[in-house]
């Protein structure tokens, strides 16, 4: 179709009024939302005794210049979660929990440029957070391997204050100046809702690695099929380990942990006594014991016969305590010594597990691993007290609240 001089100077005029601010502004770009459509109130889940949450409604906050607004689109409950909510260890109450959140940035303080690791960060974007850091010199924004972040704050156990918008169990939070983001658009909400929980396994393989044992041809046995096991098992497989045997009570989680990578399964239902099981997972693997063991359990007695399942110069991470759960009774001699077991701790992660963690979840995709599906149940945040005695009941794996 033919442009005539009008039309090119008519085109040239609206060009040249928006450049200068005289024309009406753009529409804002497609996924984005603007900042004149937030409400001037938000609602977060407060716990405010045991077993009950009251959704609050509170006036939206003002947004620093260090500060991000985030329109929360969900949030995965975790098993601290629901230790805060049936007993409240760390004497919280009243506290707005959720710190397994996703949403997408809806403001921003001028001083907001990068995400933690230097990725832009604009309107629109998904993120989510890691830690917020103390003035702790062996912890810097993306100084990753010095120590673990379990010394520092996160979102969803900070004690209650003026803000209110500290848990992710809400439909807005408040990211303050000082805290750590990471600018995620790239994955799908499902991946992005899975992020903490796997930085997790990230953290634990990487410490086990550490040990010189762990190799692509290693023999690993999996104790405890919950959330954190299943994702022990995809991890290992995603770095192209093939024999993993899971171990477990419950069939359905057996089940799904041979679609996330494990080769066998034992139930520990099926044997009376440590000898008989451990004689079963050694049966798994053709008559040897394992090279290398995870402890994904919080149960002492699991701790105590996961060495049985270990051969001699084998190695052993431990994750299963992120409380605690108890006293493990071991024989030092025959379970450690005369083996020479290799034993790491492992607790939290590094931001670089955090930011490593991305990866992994597009691999993990990428090799058709059914991730998203340890999210079982999903629930809109009016319903976060049935999402909690969903999660404690063991009815599901991952419970989720999503917003609308």
């Amino acid at each position: 179709m033919a442009v005539n001089e009008q039309d090119v100077e008519l085109i040239v005029k609206q060009i040249l009024n928006q450049i200068s601010g005289s024309g009406a502004a753009p529409a804002p770009s497609a996924g984005k939302t603007a900042s004149s459509g937030i409400p001037s109130t938000a609602h977060v889940a407060m716990l405010t005794e045991l077993e009950k949450f009251e959704v609050k409604e509170y006036p939206m906050p003002e947004v620093g210049d260090d500060d991000i607004l985030v329109k929360v689109e969900g949030c995965g409950v975790c098993g601290t979660d629901a230790h805060e909510f049936k007993r409240d260890p760390f004497g919280l109450i009243p506290v707005a929990l959720g710190h397994e959140g996703t949403g997408e940035i809806v403001k921003m303080g001028k001083n907001v440029k990068k995400d933690s690791a230097g990725k832009d960060l604009h309107i629109g974007d998904k993120v989510v957070t890691c830690m917020i850091f103390k003035d702790d010199p062996d912890i810097t924004m993306y100084d990753l391997n010095k120590q673990n972040i379990g010394g520092a704050d996160v979102y969803g156990l900070l004690p209650d204050d003026e803000i209110h918008l500290n848990g992710w169990f809400s439909d807005y939070i408040l990211v303050r100046g000082g805290s750590t983001v990471f600018n995620v658009s790239d994955l799908d909400l499902d991946s992005r809702i899975l992020i903490e929980p796997c930085a997790v396994l990230v953290h634990a393989v990487e410490r086990a690695k550490t040990t010189g044992i762990l190799r692509f041809n290693s023999r690993v046995v999996v104790q405890g099929c919950g959330p954190i096991g299943l994702i022990c098992i995809a991890v290992l497989r995603t770095m192209g380990i093939e024999n993993i045997t899971a171990v477990d009570g419950n069939q359905a989680r057996l089940d799904f942990a041979m679609r996330l990578g494990a080769s066998h399964t034992v139930s520990f239902k099926d044997f009376q006594g440590i000898e008989a099981l451990s004689g079963a997972v050694a049966a798994s693997f053709d008559g040897h014991m394992a090279d290398f063991a995870f402890q994904c359990t919080g149960n002492p007695m699991a701790h105590a016969n996961i060495y049985k399942f270990i051969r001699n110069g084998g190695g052993l991470c431990e994750l299963g305590f992120f409380i605690n759960g108890g006293d493990a009774t071991i024989n030092p001699h025959f379970d450690l010594c005369s083996k020479e077991i290799t034993l790491v701790g492992s607790w939290v992660y590094t931001l670089r597990d955090y930011a490593t963690t991305f990866d992994f979840l597009k691999r993990a995709k990428g090799i058709g691993l059914p991730l998203s599906e340890l999210i079982t149940h999903r629930y809109p945040l009016e319903q976060i007290n049935e999402a909690l005695k969903t999660n404690l009941a063991m009815t599901g794996l991952k419970i989720a609240i999503v917003n609308k």
